[in-house]
This record gives C-alpha cells, structure tokens and sequence, in this order.
C-alpha cells in the first residue's frame, strides 16, 4: 500500500488577521446596537443585533477554530484538528435558526400589539451598522473562497450587511409615515434573508462531516484519469472525502497487470490526480488479482 502525505494548508495568518479585525468591529457595534435596540423600542434593531451577535460568536469559534487547528496530529487523532473548522461552521449556521426563530416570536406578538420606535435614533445606528458590516465584509471576502470556515463568516456579516439595509430603511419609512408595524415587518425580512444562508452554511459542513465527495471533485472523472494510466487493469473501493476546507482525500484498491511496475504506476497515478483533479492526499493499494486477496478481512474488499 502507498501514501502521499501532503496536506492544503488551513486557513493563512492573513485570513486570522481578517478574522480578528473583524470580530473588533462586530464585537464593538453589537453593544452599541443592543443598547440602542432597547432605548429606541426597535424589534429590527434588536434583530440585527441578534445576527451581529452570531457573527461575534462565528468569528470567535472560527478564530479558536483556526489556533487549535494548528495543533499537530497526534496518535489519537491523526489528522490533527482540523475539522474543527466544520464544526464551527455547524455551529454559525445553527445560532441563525436560534436567533431568527426569536424574532420570528416577538415579531407575532409586536404585530397583535404594536411598539412605539425612535425612528431617529434608529436611522442613526442603522447607517452605523451599514458601514460597520461593509469595512467587516470586505475585511472576510479575499479568505471567503479558501476557508469554508471563513466563508461562514462572511455570509454572516453579508446578511447583516443587508439587514443593516433594511432596518435604514424602515427608520425612514417609520420616520416619514409613523407606521408602527413596519419595524417587526423589517425583523421578519431579515430573518427570512438569513435562513437560506443558514441552511446552506449548515448542509455544506454536514457534507462535510458525512465524508461527501468535495465540491469540484467527479469520482467518475477521477475514475477514468486512473484507469488511463499505462498498466492499470482496474479500479475499485474508490472513497473521495474531505477532513476540512481545501483537503481532499483519496482511498483506492488498483488493480495492475505486474506489481513490479508499480512504482512507476504509483508515481504517474500521484502526478495526474494532483494535476488534474487537485488530490495530493492518496492512500493507493495495489492488486494484480481481479478478486481482493483479503477477501472478508477489514478492508471489506469487492470480489
């Protein structure tokens, strides 16, 4: 049996600096926006301020995420923590359901029973938190593709950039018509904004972690580059799964007309995955038997 034991790297110190600056800014205006949330009687407010204490705690786990998944492996968890990072992900999507199922709840009961709002006071924090998420989001959007964990947080800060937008403008509309129901509307469409975006976070972490083949990545592709090369009769138990963002991995029993030549099978196998389908991590058996000479071992072999 042969490895290749090259890993993509975790997310860089650039996308940590990102995250760190990034949880400064959300971390700072959340306080102000929940206080405001409560001086100025706004459910919008108060729901913006739910997501941006989402991303506080996203951009928290994703930075804890990223130090303990620098931690080397060890002879308990040979892949190290890098998974980590999927986890925290799950984690970012679920305080979205939370956080929208909340206001979801008193968003009913502000319709039945209308609230007074300060709409300028309103309008004022708002256009603050429109410009806090925009310096956040362009601070996470050069790391968003290489790090699911990072692109979590990005989503993250990207609905409450969009939040920020709505609540601005139902401060004005609350400001110019006095129409009291319009606040609770906002909050529900903020919610309804996030939802998707949580639903998407969480399916592709739990994709994950049920060892789904990576986006980008066609096992039948795959197939076919393997059984191009010279002296590859067959292939089969072929497994594509990923630990983390950006590091796939490859299992597979290779079947070849002489195991003397396998070095040299083995080397130009190596060079086209990497090549053509991004797979530096490999563990390649090799068989010159159309049935597994371990047949009803561990390996769980096809005949």
């Amino acid at each position: 049996m042969a490895h290749d034991h090259s890993h993509a790297p975790a997310a860089g110190p650039s996308s940590e600096r990102r995250l760190w600056a990034a949880l400064a800014l959300t971390t700072s205006f959340l306080l102000i926006e929940v206080v405001a949330s409560f001086l100025t009687g706004s459910l919008a407010l108060l729901s913006d301020a739910g997501h941006m204490a989402t991303d506080a705690m996203g951009l928290g786990v994703a930075l804890l995420a990223i130090k303990v998944g620098k931690r080397r492996a060890d002879t308990k968890r040979t892949f190290g923590y890098r998974r980590l990072e999927i986890l925290a992900a799950a984690l970012n999507a679920s305080g979205l359901f939370i956080v929208a199922g909340y206001v979801f709840y008193e968003a009913v009961r502000r319709f039945a029973e209308p609230s007074d709002v300060a709409s300028l006071p309103m309008l004022i924090v708002a256009a603050a938190g429109l410009v806090i998420n925009a310096v956040a989001m362009w601070l996470l959007r050069g790391g968003s593709e290489a790090s699911l964990n990072v692109k979590g947080a990005y989503l993250e800060v990207w609905a409450d950039f969009l939040g920020s937008v709505a609540v601005l403008v139902g401060a004005g509309l609350i400001w110019f018509t006095g129409a009291r129901w319009i606040d609770p509307a906002i909050a529900v469409l903020i919610a309804l904004w996030v939802l998707p975006r949580g639903w998407t976070l969480l399916r592709s972490a739990l994709h994950v972690l049920l060892e789904g083949t990576p986006d980008g990545v066609d096992p039948s592709a795959v197939e076919r580059t393997i059984l191009a090369i010279s002296g590859v009769k067959g292939v089969h138990d072929l497994h594509i799964w990923s630990v983390t963002t950006g590091v796939p991995l490859l299992s597979a029993h290779v079947r070849v007309e002489q195991l003397d030549d396998w070095d040299r099978v083995l080397t130009t196998l190596c060079n086209s995955l990497v090549r053509d389908h991004h797979i530096e991590h490999l563990t390649l058996q090799p068989e010159i038997s159309e049935h597994c000479p371990t047949r009803g071992g561990p390996l769980d072999c096809e005949s």
